[in-house]
């Protein structure tokens, strides 16, 4: 994992290197470079990948073509990376102690967070959290290996479950769900894995089953159902009522067939994936990293991106959004007309 992001990080300042080589004086008229991170989750999920397609839209390396020429759209002088790591729990955590530039969170891990509840009770409120755009819905995904014969949520009672890494932001959501269904860790055989590791396990018969809350489809359950017969669970019934009446960042969904190869589709729950900082951030910087996101030549990288990213959409972008945006991206959607 550190390889692999050591790897793309030296990538990319080599990149701006050989620009600056390259371009010399009009490199120094552009600035110095900057560089600013995206915190995301395991690199089998979805927040990596689409956090790669955003951070190459929104950087713009000094010696780039300029965007009316064909070239980057970006922020001149940025140079954006996509960083994996835990989760939401984590992001949100190292946004607000300087460890990352922004990151990437579920709705409700950020409004816990941010009002000191839920996952975050006991701990100071991070009242410097804000949010730069609401990107797309992400489904909890409880994912069994079809050898177990577990068809529902009750059936997981003293099976091998992994809820997923404790500073994710599945593994809240999988303790509701449990919670939801008279079930607890301690009722499981509970395990502690982030996806792809989850995943590796459940192929080699080591769990069950597994928790993960993510965007469809995500490349380590892509893998898996490549190699393993697995079945989606369905999250449904009566207990889930009571689950959307007192949590209501969660809406009723589906995950389709055919989301993963040769799996049937299974209806579920759903949270918002946001884009968040802190509210110490430049306010210019982030007004232009907003403008940059939702700039067309964006949208044409999103579309042939990830899968999810033709989900990440302008029209959508306030949607769900439970703490307050940064002055930048504010700035941006009030002059956009989305803001009044």
């Amino acid at each position: 994992m550190d390889i692999r992001r050591s790897a793309l990080s030296g990538a990319i300042r080599a990149l701006a290197i050989a620009a600056l080589l390259i371009t010399g004086a009009g490199a120094s008229q552009a600035g110095e470079v900057r560089y600013f991170t995206i915190g995301t989750a395991g690199i089998g999920g979805t927040y990596f990948p689409l956090a790669g397609d955003i951070a190459n839209a929104i950087s713009n390396p000094p010696g780039s073509l300029d965007c009316a020429e064909g070239g980057s759209c970006g922020v001149p002088g940025l140079i954006a990376v996509a960083q994996s790591s835990h989760g939401s729990v984590s992001n949100v955590s190292a946004i607000i102690e300087g460890g990352l530039d922004s990151g990437f969170s579920q709705s409700d891990v950020a409004y816990w967070a941010y009002s000191g509840t839920g996952t975050f009770e006991g701990r100071e409120p991070m009242r410097d959290l804000r949010v730069i755009a609401a990107l797309y819905p992400e489904h909890l995904h409880l994912i069994a290996s079809k050898a177990s014969g577990i068809a529902s949520v009750t059936d997981l009672k003293g099976k091998r479950v992994s809820l997923d890494k404790t500073d994710s932001g599945t593994y809240p959501d999988a303790l509701l769900v449990l919670e939801a269904f008279g079930l607890s860790p301690e009722s499981l055989a509970a395990e502690h894995l982030k996806p792809e590791d989850a995943a590796t396990a459940l192929r080699e018969g080591r769990i069950d089953a597994l928790f993960f809350v993510g965007g469809y489809p995500a490349r380590a359950i892509s893998e898996l159902a490549a190699t393993t017969e697995i079945v989606l669970v369905p999250v449904t019934g009566g207990q889930v009522d009571g689950l959307l009446r007192e949590h209501s960042f969660f809406a009723r969904d589906a995950i389709p067939d055919g989301a993963y190869p040769g799996v049937a589709g299974a209806d579920t729950i759903a949270v918002g994936a946001q884009w968040l900082t802190r509210l110490g951030l430049d306010e210019e910087l982030v007004y232009q990293i907003t403008r940059a996101l939702w700039n067309p030549a964006t949208r044409q990288l999103l579309d042939v991106g990830h899968a999810k990213g033709a989900s990440v959409t302008r029209q959508t972008a306030l949607e769900g959004i439970g703490i307050p945006l940064h002055p930048g991206a504010e700035r941006f959607y009030r002059e956009a007309g989305m803001i009044r």
